[in-house]
């Protein structure tokens, strides 16, 4: 009977946490106009630079919005994730499938571009909508597995020996429930031959709710190396609340990493470049790459030159400690590795 009381209190709790990061999924701002409101800024004045688009809509949570400076038009979090009219202007080079996800599928949802690893799109949402996104134009609708196409996948895992590590994407594979994702993770570490599984995401910079007692006990206990890429672009996505779920993650043995875009009138700056890999150590994550943006349509007023890259790589190594120093990179499509920006 006592035994009985305590799982259906877990089995609470467990309920409880998840209805929070819900909720505060669900009360994410999804109009730029609410948007301009929050945070103080006249829509009068601001408004005729704005898209209103319906294509790729605006989702931000109200945690992310708190982080921003308000009646600050260039805030470098609100220029992440507000949609201006400058992503219609047609630019040459810029691509829907930028990276060439799509001849790298080699099934539905699942990439494989490099040497020893997969890549699986797991979902295609996410808990916010970056206006620089590589995948904004990925069909995600004919690429997430379902349960048939889930065993065909483990099957192609199972059946290619050379395959050590395996990277959960998307969107955001923490957007998906703690059961479906840790049903999947088991299956994967279930594999011999799979040593590691990666998990890349953005979620713990606007929900950390996300990261549950319940979530951190499952994890904990899989019997597999587990390293977790956040995606932080600037010191100010990294608050206390952040800092605390890292150190839950560290304290169960993850490796934390974070890789970065390389954004124009956002961090293409040697301080804030310098303050966001400080930042990132204190959270006991180390940079891993700073990538140059990938030419995708709509995102071309990201860009920053290859020249002024340069300069900023030869700064960060005048400033920090190799550690902390990014590698600089670019993804080209139909290459077996990351390129190297020298």
């Amino acid at each position: 009977m006592i035994t009985g009381i305590a799982l259906q209190d877990k089995d609470d709790s467990h309920e409880r946490h998840n209805t929070v990061w819900k909720s505060a999924l669900a009360s994410a701002v999804r109009d730029p106009q609410h948007l301009l409101k929050l945070l103080d800024l006249d829509e009068k004045k601001y408004l005729d630079q704005v898209s209103l688009s319906e294509q790729f809509k605006v989702l931000v949570p109200l945690s992310y919005v708190a982080k921003m400076k308000k009646g600050d038009w260039h805030d470098p979090l609100l220029r992440q994730v507000l949609p201006l009219k400058a992503e219609g202007i047609k630019a040459f080079g810029f691509l829907s499938d930028p990276v060439g996800d799509l001849n790298a599928e080699v099934s539905s949802g699942v990439l494989q571009k490099y040497h020893g690893r997969v890549l699986l799109i797991t979902t295609g949402a996410c808990a916010v909508h970056c206006r620089y996104c590589f995948r904004r134009h990925f069909p995600y609708v004919n690429s997430v597995p379902d349960k048939v196409q889930w065993q065909q996948t483990l099957a192609g895992i199972k059946s290619d020996e050379t395959i050590t590590e395996v990277i959960l994407s998307g969107g955001d594979p923490l957007m998906l429930s703690d059961v479906r994702l840790r049903a999947m993770c088991q299956d994967l570490a279930d594999i011999p031959h799979v040593t590691t599984l990666r998990f890349h995401t953005r979620v713990p910079l606007f929900l950390a709710e996300r990261l549950t007692p319940h979530f951190i006990q499952w994890l904990s206990e899989l019997t597999i190396k587990i390293v977790m890429v956040m995606h932080a672009n600037h010191a100010n996505e990294l608050d206390n609340e952040f800092e605390i779920s890292m150190t839950k993650l560290l304290r169960i043995g993850v490796t934390l990493l974070n890789q970065s875009v390389l954004l124009k009138n956002i961090n293409d700056d040697a301080d804030k470049l310098v303050l966001l890999s400080q930042r990132l150590f204190e959270c006991g994550i180390l940079p891993y790459y700073l990538h140059q943006l990938d030419k995708v349509q709509g995102a071309a007023h990201f860009e920053v030159s290859n020249d002024k890259v340069k300069r900023l790589q030869q700064q960060l190594r005048e400033r920090l400690p190799g550690y902390l120093v990014p590698r600089f990179v670019r993804e080209v499509s139909g290459k077996r590795y990351k390129q190297p920006l020298e």
